[in-house]
């Protein structure tokens, strides 16, 4: 997703191989520009790639991809291509050379051309919305949070909504955000840079579409790495994704605890409680609490409810430690009468209509969703005694139950087959893509991958939320080749 809280919102078949692929473009197709983003580097540059919009009909209606680049900066020291592979589904490229780009350049020493894409949908590629209300655009009927007790009938009648909305605005290019066209247009990128390898680094979804693709096209990667990564198996694709966040958010929950519970909270008058233990329950007693009587916030109209709070916890654990303390002050409020709470940032104004439906439709058009509803209604029952923490979100129902087409493409079958040239990063706290997830990759990967385990909480490890043995596993690799000899255990 293009910001943290997108990002917290969140294949080919064999046959796709066999699909005919418009013509490889030349270098020369790429004409590129500058186009330094805010806050980014002064010599990021663009350029604009035509793709088609079925790569079935590689003489039929095209649609245009926003491609971006960091010249490595040593040019004598230059061994390639790195393609940055952005999270999602929804992560810009562009945002991402933009924000990361330089502390990857520098870790690098300039050695790699850094390169990536906003993928169909996103940023200054082509896309289409679906028209949705601002109320079905609202972070928090995205993420379909159940109604108290577990109620899902207002989840299923937005999923209907918006699911039928899609399909009378999106045409034929919504129909075509997927993995298997991702993947599809960075073979189509490669050709057009007019190189044969390319160094992949991908993180959170893009880890699922640099491994699809290296899977698809294992003669055209060099060195990759794959950073926060969940389960590949085909018939978890994108839902068991979602269902995953409830155990992984139940693993990274007691590093906030000890945080809040840690004495030195006492100076800025955010401790939560006197021990550890008991700040899961205060939270949850707190959830229920604002279930049956919401608060009054400083934005008119929008109360802090439960469901909201549990997005807010959600939020804060997903990526650094540093998010925290807003998570405590949040929690303090709500708890005090006197106070009125301010809500996070991102819970007031609802995502655009563009990035709701690359967000959607990447999951939908991925893998076919199971249709019956009172089968979601029971998942959520199960899930929220199993997990109270998140009361039956990441199981509950979603517009791919209504979708209106099929998949094109079986999502692809990860294995051990092809060159042994992959490194695995990993937070062992990850909430939203936990650790056991990332195993299955594993163990799919077989001989072809290493696995490098952080002790760390947090989303994103490499120059991120990880710690300098991940960090310089990753830059050693990407430099040299050098790989550990077996699986590694980074620990505090």
């Amino acid at each position: 997703m293009k910001h943290r809280l997108a990002v917290v919102l969140g294949a080919l078949s064999l046959s796709a191989t066999c699909l005919a692929v418009a013509a490889p473009a030349s270098a020369t197709t790429l004409s590129w520009k500058p186009c330094a983003q805010p806050n980014g580097p002064t010599d990021q540059q663009c350029a604009d790639l035509s793709v088609p919009v079925d790569y079935r009909k590689p003489d039929g209606a095209r649609l245009t991809l926003r491609v971006t680049r960091l010249a490595g900066d040593r040019p004598a020291a230059r061994r390639g291509t790195l393609l940055v592979v952005p999270g999602g589904p929804g992560g810009s490229g562009v945002d991402a050379l933009a924000h990361t780009g330089p502390a990857m350049r520098e870790a690098l020493h300039g050695a790699y051309d850094l390169v990536s894409l906003d993928p169909r949908g996103v940023g200054g590629s082509t896309a289409v919305g679906c028209d949705l209300s601002a109320d079905d655009r609202d972070v928090m009927n995205l993420r379909s949070w159940p109604g108290p007790g577990g109620d899902i009938s207002d989840s299923v009648a937005r999923a209907q909504r918006i699911a039928d909305a899609c399909a009378r605005n999106g045409g034929a290019i919504l129909r075509s955000y997927s993995t298997a066209n991702e993947v599809r247009d960075i073979e189509h990128l490669r050709q057009a840079l007019g190189t044969t390898k390319l160094s992949m680094y991908g993180v959170s979804y893009g880890t699922y579409v640099t491994a699809t693709y290296a899977q698809e096209h294992p003669e055209h990667t060099d060195r990759v790495v794959l950073d926060s990564t969940d389960d590949p198996d085909p018939a978890r694709v994108e839902r068991g994704w979602l269902a995953d966040t409830a155990a992984g958010t139940d693993e990274r929950f007691p590093d906030f605890a000890r945080w809040a519970a840690d004495p030195a909270r006492d100076r800025d008058g955010l401790r939560l409680a006197q021990h550890a233990d008991d700040v899961r329950p205060l939270v949850l007693a707190l959830a229920d609490r604002l279930d049956r009587a919401p608060r009054p916030t400083t934005t008119p109209h929008r109360p802090l409810t439960g469901n909201i709070l549990r997005q807010a916890v959600q939020q804060a654990l997903t990526y650094s430690d540093s998010d925290f303390p807003w998570l405590a002050q949040l929690i303090k409020a709500a708890e005090n009468p006197e106070a009125t709470p301010a809500l996070p940032p991102g819970y007031t104004t609802p995502m655009p209509d563009q990035d709701t439906a690359v967000f959607t439709a990447t999951q939908c058009n991925d893998v076919s969703w199971p249709r019956d509803v009172s089968g979601y209604a029971r998942d959520v029952a199960t899930d929220r005694v199993r997990h109270p923490l998140t009361a039956g979100q990441p199981v509950n129902i979603t517009p791919c139950a209504f979708w209106h087409t099929e998949p094109t493409d079986k999502p692809v079958h990860i294995t051990s087959h092809g060159p042994s040239n992959i490194l695995m990063l990993q937070n062992l706290r990850d909430p939203a893509t936990p650790y056991f997830g990332a195993l299955r990759m594993r163990t799919a990967l077989g001989a072809r991958a290493r696995l490098v385990t952080v002790d760390h909480g947090g989303h994103g490890s490499y120059l991120s939320n990880g710690d300098s043995c991940g960090d310089q596993a990753v830059t050693r690799f990407l430099l040299t080749g050098h790989r550990p000899a077996a699986d590694l255990r980074c620990t505090a």
